[in-house]
């Protein structure tokens, strides 16, 4: 028995050192939009990782809007290791963690850091998003329509506050939801103002994130979507609210994008790019494999990448290099140890006739064939083609036909691979796509504003 407990322990200290190495590497992302100034709006995305509609608005808020007029401050991803994990709270329930926690407790440093944007002097107004179960409604119907659920609702701690700005905080709570029901996708999803009457006793309320906010002076509010509903109607009623209390404000802002269901879906669901080492090779992930074989990583297992979107990261999962987009895992990639050579940074190709520049990482818009022009001491592999007794495929013609589909980066069998080495250093890639609805021109540009350098070290 002591010796099965002695396992035990052991066991328990590799799991919580990795676990802890694995949380340093999922610090959140703070990202500064618009004119700085002390009448900011933070939101708050992520606290709890199984609540995806709130990490994704908060998310779409940095990549695809601008804010021309004011300043809001975004953190899309609070608690990034519970939206990998796909978990309410792995070490708890985070927002129940403002009152009191211990130093000992993993989530002690997030808590600590967000506590200091949220007392900030420049901030005025904490939104902190939710996905939340049913439909609040003030009388009861049934278990998915009652005053026990949490969805569609704007959560206020106490109808006022008595500071100098936004203090009235049922009347804004109303506002918003008047806003969003002006534009609901249907009758059943009808936005309510939902008081929690925190200080009058409601012990876990206290130990919120906005009751924390509330006792430093800040107007707080929490926005709630049904988890009932899909990932981007979600979205889009939390964009809905964001945008009310930008107007409320008189924050101004740009979209990308109208704002309806379908779109914000297109959204969420296309415009999502990962660039590995000086984007020399670059990455679309709407449509990608869920493996990709033989990809080139350092020597040392060390990953460089840059994300498109705050909700992307790499993580190492049993010799595979995972790519997680919030909690949803996209793909694996299957590593090829090598060593990787910078200095190649343009080639020339031929794309249908036409002579190009191609700068290495790009995505290339093919219709009917290409041909990459021989470079000296680098050597060409189209990956899918196979030429017999060519080892440098530099060149040849090739048309789409030619590729073996089960060898293309995506699903629909449209973009392919091309890698060059430097002897026997990788030296970088190129895609070539065959999509006739077309991704890029000459290569493609992160469409967001926001853009994270980070390196996975093993």
């Amino acid at each position: 028995m002591l010796k099965l407990f002695r396992i035990f322990i052991i066991a328990l200290f590799i799991q919580n050192l990795f676990a802890n190495s694995y949380v340093n590497n999922m610090e959140f992302d703070f990202i500064k939009k618009g004119k700085q100034d002390d009448n900011t709006l933070l939101i708050i995305g992520g606290i709890q990782g199984d609540e995806p509609g709130a990490f994704m608005a908060a998310s779409i808020i940095t990549t695809h809007y601008e804010i021309t007029k004011g300043s809001v401050w975004v953190v899309p991803n609070l608690n990034f290791y519970s939206i990998i994990k796909r978990s309410r709270g792995p070490y708890g329930d985070m927002n129940r963690k403002f009152a009191k926690i211990s130093k000992d407790d993993p989530d002690y440093e997030t808590v600590q850091r967000i506590k200091k944007y949220i007392t900030s002097d420049d901030v005025k107004v904490v939104l902190n998003l939710h996905d939340g179960s049913g439909f609040y409604r003030k009388d009861y119907t049934n278990w998915t329509f009652s005053p026990d659920r949490w969805g569609q609702s704007s959560i206020i701690d106490q109808s006022k506050l008595d500071i100098d700005y936004y203090g009235n905080l049922e009347e804004i709570s109303k506002e918003v939801c008047e806003h969003v029901n002006e534009n609901l996708l249907r009758d059943r999803d009808l936005y309510h103002t939902k008081n929690t009457h925190t200080k009058m006793g409601d012990k876990e309320m206290e130990k919120s994130l906005t009751y924390f906010a509330i006792n430093n002076g800040k107007a707080a509010f929490g926005n709630e979507a049904s988890k009932t509903l899909p990932l981007h109607e979600r979205t889009y009623y939390h964009l809905l609210a964001l945008e009310k209390y930008m107007e409320i404000m008189g924050i101004e802002f740009k979209r990308k994008f109208d704002l309806n269901s379908l779109s914000v879906k297109r959204v969420i669901d296309d415009d999502i790019y990962i660039s590995f080492y000086d984007e020399t090779i670059q990455l679309p992930l709407s449509q990608i494999r869920t493996l990709l074989k033989y990809f080139p990583i350092k020597k040392d297992g060390t990953l460089e990448f840059s994300p498109s979107n705050p909700l992307l990261t790499v993580v190492k999962d049993n010799g595979l290099f995972v790519i997680h987009y919030g909690n949803r895992k996209l793909a694996n990639l299957k590593p090829d140890y090598m060593d990787i050579d910078t200095e190649t940074k343009v080639v020339n190709m031929v794309i249908d006739g036409v002579k190009k520049e191609i700068k290495m990482g790009s995505i290339v818009d093919v219709n009917e064939s290409f041909l990459v022009e021989p470079i000296k001491d680098i050597r060409v592999n189209v990956i899918g083609f196979v030429k017999k007794g060519r080892v440098d495929e530099s060149g040849l013609e090739i048309k789409q036909n030619k590729f073996l589909n089960g060898f293309s980066v995506d699903t629909n069998g449209n973009l392919f691979r091309i890698e060059f080495y430097k002897g026997k250093k990788f030296a970088g890639m190129i895609l070539v796509n065959f999509d006739k609805l077309k991704t890029s021109e000459s290569g493609v540009s992160m469409i967001s504003d926001f853009i994270r350098k980070a390196t996975l070290k093993m």
